[in-house]
């Protein structure tokens, strides 16, 4: 595994000048009919989102992307295959298995499941005491009253201060000629730094003869099972019910099962509130979830002044992280603060020299776009080379999208580079740039330096 080669941002900056490959020259313009490059972001580097352009053979091909992403063990593969043998896509699994394990050894280390107690035990399951990887095993400590350091699929250095890892992988992907990820080609890039995990100890485990209290754990399912994010759920769903069944599996939490509620934020906001509010009368202590940014903003206020936690395996804007949240969100997905350094390298590595950058509207969207164009601007790329441009999203992705004048307004720029930030809709995106001509079939692209 190698690590983010952020060095390379600064190299482009001081050979701009000199080399063709690193940035572009903003005194020319490609023809607005040059083949351009397409790039995805973990929203929609999806064989999912692949799916959704069917009746565009090759038109994906060649497009890169990044994601939080882990070289999943083949092991962990396997048990995740036994859950749901027809998954296509791996991405945020990892994510999801670790927030709910780390649910309930917080659970069981407090020995009650009030939200008010549990979430000071959230981050302190991932920082100090004794290193364990098995569930099982990770439990057994937690009964035992002893300090523990789970150390996770993806989770791996600890949580930070404010809940967030500290450290993570991205994956760089590929789309292949049929629109599916080839995942021969995905590179695997480190990111983020172990010292940002928190410094804190968190409060000592509750002693083994304190009676346990408020059993069962119950988790409330805020995930996206339908709706514009759907396409990226089911490995999100298939590392939450692994996660339940290994903790059962292992005597479950203060002695008795945990039970999950299922449910659906739909990817919508209003809806999301609904069924929150539905988890609760239910008796949940934690959800897991929501899965997308611009939801988990719109009921923050909801999760605390209900006072329950959320764990969300895959909302990642950065404004996330400053959110105010009574200390009862959290989640193991990374910022993407450093996703943005990460999909800007990419774009660095492939010589394009003007590059136009369409995001749905939102936390996720704007934020994450942002973050991209503020990298390229410090690696030396002028901001007069960079088109930014944003879409209204619909929480239900069957809903048909018009970014007509968007299209036509990347047309005039001739990017030599698009890059769609976005969910399912992107696929409506990608189709109708495909239809105004920019399109990277209609002459042999060009290859990366």
């Amino acid at each position: 595994m190698r690590h983010l080669p952020g060095f390379r941002l600064v190299l482009c900056a001081a050979l701009l000048a000199t080399v063709a490959g690193c940035g572009p020259d903003s005194d020319q313009n490609s023809s607005p009919t040059a083949p351009v490059r397409l790039y995805g972001s973990d929203g929609n580097m999806l064989n999912g989102v692949g799916a959704l352009v069917k009746n565009q053979p090759r038109l994906l091909d060649g497009m890169k992307g990044t994601a939080p992403l882990i070289r999943l063990t083949e092991d962990f593969r396997r048990r995740l295959n036994n859950i749901d043998p027809n998954l296509h896509d791996l991405a945020y699994a990892g994510e999801s298995y670790d927030a709910v394990v780390i649910a309930a050894l917080a659970t069981q280390l407090a020995r009650t499941t009030d939200p008010e107690v549990v979430k000071n035990y959230i981050v302190g399951v991932t920082n100090f005491g004794q290193p364990c990887t098995a569930v099982a095993e990770c439990l057994n400590l937690a009964r035992e009253g002893k300090d523990l350091q789970y150390v996770g699929v993806t989770v791996k250095t600890g949580l930070s201060e404010i809940g967030e890892p500290s450290t993570t992988t991205y994956g760089t992907m590929h789309f292949d000629t049929n629109n599916k990820i080839n995942d021969v080609l995905t590179e695997y890039v480190g990111a983020g730094a172990p010292g940002t995990a928190s410094a804190q100890p968190g409060p000592a485990p509750a002693k083994p003869s304190t009676k346990p209290t408020g059993a069962p754990l119950i988790i409330g399912d805020l995930t996206s099972h339908s709706g514009g994010n759907s396409e990226s759920n089911p490995p999100i769903y298939a590392g939450a019910r692994l996660a339940i069944k290994e903790i059962n599996d292992a005597e479950g939490v203060l002695e008795k099962p945990v039970q999950w509620l299922n449910g659906d934020d739909k990817t919508d906001i209003e809806k999301a509130k609904a069924q929150l509010k539905a988890h609760i009368s239910a008796g949940a202590q934690i959800v897991l979830g929501p899965t997308t940014s611009r939801v988990t903003a719109g009921v923050m206020e909801q999760i605390t002044s209900s006072k329950v936690i959320a764990i969300s395996p895959s909302a990642t804007s950065a404004q996330l992280s400053t959110v105010v949240d009574d200390g009862r969100f959290f989640r193991t997905a990374p910022s993407d603060v450093l996703q943005g350094k990460a999909l800007a390298d990419v774009i660095l590595r492939d010589g394009t020299k003007r590059i136009s950058i369409i995001a749905m509207k939102g936390a996720y969207g704007e934020g994450l776009q942002i973050n991209v164009r503020d990298e390229l601007i410090k690696a030396g790329v002028p901001s007069s080379a960079i088109q930014t441009l944003n879409y209204d999203a619909p929480s239900d992705d069957a809903v048909a999208i018009n970014v007509s004048e968007q299209v036509k307004s990347i047309k005039g720029f001739a990017p030599d580079g698009v890059l769609v930030i976005g969910l399912d809709e992107s696929a409506q995106v990608l189709t109708q740039l495909a239809t105004a001509g920019v399109d990277p079939r209609k002459t042999p692209a060009p290859k990366a330096d």
